[in-house]
């Protein structure tokens, strides 16, 4: 098992994203860091802790992160559409019993990564802004990281917040640009490869007919996820796995292609402020910074997935 440290924003994915690693035994998950995205960052680690208590997985430590950008004010709504005004599908449920450390998202992530050096991945699948406090706070981390696995970006297709700019990246470009320049070894696990997979009303039956506490929740939140694809897109018949996605690279790595880039963040454009652009040129003379995926194995991801789900 490798050790993995969660960064979330939870709304839906994200918490069919720590179900995923939870329940993984590929994974030792070593803690779990939340910050405003989907949701504010109180309800974030509300949700996280609620997600840990239906798992049974209490003992895995929640330190709560940044509750907006690190350089100006959030320039973003919360995305009701898809994950409730609550982040998880405005599914009423009481408050969890477990509290969150009180060491900050960026400190744990650095006291994390120096207790155990080159052993750590992180997995980011909401805006980075705790990861580029810790790296302010201790850039040595960037070399004492095994690897750093981004849910974010559109490389070489349409954004999701924007016309051109996915909606993590575009909740802090600036945290994004700084955690791309840093040096760390990155894996950017974009909606050029997470708008491949989707998973349909069908799939979630499987977990209804289960009929557990767990599948039921993830069968609830995941069919109010899948409505709001259904508003948005028209033509989808059930919703992406974005954060999970992230999660099956650190699996599986061989779920997914991808291409060495030179890449950064628009922060200067009008119309493109956030949007992840990598230099194409045959002839770029700078050092790739980011590994990209650019294409998944979506059915043996999802096949997997699921698995996880029905023992």
């Amino acid at each position: 098992m490798h050790r993995i440290l969660l960064d979330v924003d939870t709304g839906v994915d994200d918490a069919l994203a720590i179900a995923y690693a939870v329940r993984s035994q590929a994974l030792d998950v070593i803690g779990i860091t939340t910050c405003f995205g989907n949701v504010p960052v109180d309800h974030a680690t509300r949700n996280t802790l609620h997600v840990l208590e239906r798992l049974g997985a209490t003992g895995i430590p929640v330190a709560m992160g940044e509750a907006a950008p690190l350089f100006h004010p959030s320039k973003k709504d919360y995305p009701a559409q898809f994950h409730g005004e609550n982040g998880l599908g405005d599914l009423t449920f009481p408050d969890p019993a477990g509290k969150p450390v009180s060491t900050s998202a960026a400190a744990f992530m650095v006291d994390q990564i120096r207790r155990y050096p080159k052993q750590v991945t992180l997995i980011c699948v909401g805006p980075l802004t705790n990861l580029a406090a810790a790296i302010l706070q201790a850039p040595e981390i960037t070399t004492l990281v095994r690897q750093v696995i981004v849910m974010g970006g559109a490389v070489e297709v349409a954004g999701n917040r924007r016309m051109h700019a996915e909606a993590n990246v575009y909740s802090d470009p600036e945290a994004a640009q700084l955690v791309f320049q840093s040096g760390a070894p990155i894996t950017l696990v974009g909606l050029d490869v997470t708008m491949q997979t989707e998973l349909r009303l069908e799939d979630i039956q499987q977990w209804r007919e289960l009929d557990s506490d767990l599948t039921r929740f993830l069968a609830d939140i995941t069919s109010y996820y899948i409505e709001g694809y259904r508003e948005a897109y028209g033509d989808r018949t059930g919703c992406a796995l974005h954060d999970p996605l992230a999660v099956a690279v650190a699996i599986d790595p061989s779920l997914v292609e991808v291409q060495p880039m030179v890449l950064q963040v628009d922060l200067e454009g009008v119309h493109s402020y956030g949007r992840t652009i990598a230099d194409l040129r045959p002839r770029c003379t700078d050092k790739p910074n980011v590994n990209v995926c650019t294409r998944v194995d979506a059915k043996r991801f999802q096949d997997h997935f699921m698995k996880t789900f029905m023992t």
